[in-house]
């Protein structure tokens, strides 16, 4: 993965508010949650939501369907994968540089 594309993505869960726009997608499951439904459970106004929404699709984090009249939030778990596994790749790969803690 880019470091560019997993510091945008890192720049978009900075915010406390898109971080918990996030995690209740993400807890929601591979089907989203409608945008409605988003805002009603976590009590955002929609102008917010939407520019909070718009910063994590920029990013690739979320992708937004339409069926019908519904608009919903998909969570893209192969890039917040991606994001986790940039961050693991080199876990202690300069073991002197990693001191064991007691």
């Amino acid at each position: 993965m880019e470091l560019d594309a997993v510091a945008k993505a890192l720049k978009e869960l900075g915010h406390p508010t898109r971080l918990g726009v996030y995690k209740h997608l993400v807890k929601a499951g591979h089907a989203g949650l409608p945008v409605g439904k988003l805002q009603e459970e976590l009590g955002i106004p929609g102008s917010t939501l939407s520019h909070h929404i718009a910063g994590l699709v920029s990013a690739g984090l979320l992708k937004q369907e339409r069926d019908g009249r519904t608009l919903y939030c998909v969570p893209q778990y192969d890039m917040l994968d991606g994001v986790i596994g940039f961050l693991r790749d080199e876990c202690c790969s300069a073991e002197s540089m990693c001191e064991k803690q007691d």
